[in-house]
């Protein structure tokens, strides 16, 4: 039944997600998303998991669950055990960020076959773009200052730091890319960016108005903290716990948050283009 295809729970990507395939003429289950009021016939709320008995492909949740319990459903009044999901599916299922123990029982205590989305690198390298995106949006709205011609730092130069480095030199920043190796100090030279090796990092830390962090490890302690103008933005952007000891940096009053899920919260419509072409059904 390839040309069915079911959805369980999710936010607003997974709403767009299937929009997308009903527009291809494919029929769309849908469970715990109750709440969203659809203008395709093509889309059909369901109000049990049965009516995808016979279904060979399903799309939960990205992440599954915030609690590693229950599917994340915030178009829902309903729940729904992330066990319970397994019991009533009997196809493949998609989904990002399942627990390594609950992924093995899926596969053998229900023979179920899951694909975690979040494990492919190109979907990994086009949620950079809206990652970026959102966290100068985030910026702009957190600083009484324009990123043009201030002195931004951006800690890693991984997918998510070249790109943001990238975006923040289009717009006029001074842009500085902390790094360790060798070869990415002198890649961020190269792209005519300034380069900070890590070790250099707690006696140039005074100097800026923006930071961002794409380090999932802590990068900013005490020590860092303390260095930092009471003025400065401070993002992080790295999985948890992130990068930034933001217990002491609330304490000492700077501005520091943690801003995750950001492709679903700043573009879910192109962060559904963007599932749609991974999963490729």
């Amino acid at each position: 039944m390839n040309n069915i295809i079911g959805v369980v729970g999710g936010d607003l990507r997974l709403v767009y997600l299937s929009e997308m395939f009903a527009q291809e003429e494919k029929i769309v289950y849908t469970y715990l998303l109750d709440k969203y009021e659809f203008n395709s016939n093509k889309i059909i709320k369901c109000n049990s998991l049965t009516e995808f008995k016979n279904i060979d492909n399903v799309i939960t949740s990205i992440p599954i669950s915030k609690d590693k319990t229950n599917i994340n459903a915030p178009f829902s009044n309903s729940s729904l055990t992330i066990e319970n999901l397994f019991v009533n599916i009997k196809g493949k299922i998609y989904t990002g960020a399942l627990p390594k123990e609950l992924k093995e029982q899926a596969e053998t205590k229900y023979s179920l076959e899951i694909i975690d989305i979040l494990e492919n690198e190109k979907l990994s390298i086009l949620n950079s773009i809206p990652t970026a995106e959102g966290a100068i949006q985030i910026a702009m709205e957190k600083s009484n200052k324009t990123l043009h011609d201030s002195n931004v730092l951006i800690l890693g130069f991984g997918r998510i730091g070249k790109i943001l480095s990238k975006m923040l030199n289009g717009i006029g920043a001074n842009v500085y890319c902390e790094a360790r190796k060798e070869k990415d100090l002198a890649m961020i030279k190269s792209y005519g960016y300034n380069e900070i090796n890590l070790i250099n990092l707690r006696k140039n830390i005074n100097k800026f108005d923006f930071i961002f962090n794409t380090i999932p490890h802590i990068i900013l302690d005490k020590e860092e903290l303390e260095q930092i103008k009471k003025d400065c933005i401070i993002i992080d952007l790295a999985s948890k716990p992130g990068g930034v000891n933001f217990e002491y940096a609330n304490k000492i009053g700077l501005k520091a948050s943690l801003e995750l899920g950001l492709p679903g919260r700043v573009a879910p419509r192109t962060s559904a283009k963007y599932i749609k072409e991974i999963i490729n059904l």
